[in-house]
């Protein structure tokens, strides 16, 4: 981040919803941010009740008002990267893209928040079309986890060779770059990662934690596009921000009554 207040440090904007318990979404997103020394902006999608045991009400604003959230950072900073989180129904969806379209990014990383962890769907037949026809083919990388892949690509993914097929199938529905997230897939005590753009594949092999952690697929996403502000390319941005994760989520804590582990941000914070 520069220290001189004349200069125009590149900043990165989630568009996303707020989490009441702190843990996720906005404020894990915000989190990331700043523990990679990056300006954190947010235009707030949804509001939502939620603690480390579940969530108990959301609201969406109007839309009027997350168009006018997303103008107002767009036509003051100078936007790095932008991360999509939780977007709610298809008028979401597409308020966002339409946003976009006036003010497009020089990346975009969307983390399609589609499944709850208790495996609740959290989007309806409309939104996710939406999700396909007008954000995915705009994403310089797509972050879904395996439930989520099955919604976009219509399969049924249970193992690497799954895996692998939806991944050409994400690719298919035109995003430049995917990171298909392995912590619901099976694969003994190793959870796989699995990267796939245009120019190859990458790998990243994790031991499976013995718990859950809260947050990691947004601070995952954020990460990157951190990364890409700072300069990095994709396939890097990638890599460094799945050991930022790793490290965030070994040295989590549980500051609520459930079983839940919230990322520790700047303890696990790059540290050059």
């Amino acid at each position: 981040m520069a220290s001189d207040s004349s200069a125009t440090c590149v900043s990165a904007l989630t568009i996303a919803g707020s989490d009441s318990g702190g843990g996720a979404g906005i404020q894990a997103d915000l989190r990331t941010f700043a523990a990679h020394r990056v300006h954190g902006l947010s235009a707030i999608a949804a509001l939502t009740a939620q603690h480390t045991r579940g969530v108990t009400a959301v609201h969406v604003p109007p839309l009027a008002f997350l168009r006018a959230q997303i103008d107002a950072c767009f036509e003051d900073f100078r936007i790095g990267a932008v991360k999509l989180g939780m977007l709610a129904n298809a008028g979401v969806i597409h308020a966002v893209a339409d946003a976009l379209e006036a003010h497009p990014p020089p990346f975009l990383v969307l983390d399609p928040v589609m499944v709850a962890t208790s495996g609740a769907r959290l989007l309806e037949q409309d939104a996710l079309d939406a999700l396909r026809t007008r954000l995915v083919p705009r994403a310089d990388l797509l972050t879904p986890n395996t439930p989520e892949a099955d919604l976009l690509t219509g399969m049924r993914i249970t193992d690497a060779a799954t895996a692998e097929r939806a991944l050409d199938a994400l690719l298919a529905m035109g995003a430049k770059a995917v990171l298909l997230k392995g912590g619901h897939l099976d694969e003994g005590a190793q959870v796989v990662d699995r990267y796939r753009d245009a120019a190859g594949d990458a790998g990243f092999i994790h031991e499976r934690l013995p718990f859950e952690g809260h947050g990691t697929g947004c601070t995952l996403a954020s990460a990157v596009a951190a990364q890409l502000c700072l300069g990095l390319p994709m396939a890097q941005a990638v890599a460094t921000a799945v050991a930022y994760v790793g490290r965030a989520l070994r040295q989590g804590y549980r500051p609520g009554r459930g079983q839940v582990r919230v990322l520790d941000h700047f303890g696990a914070a790059p540290t050059a």
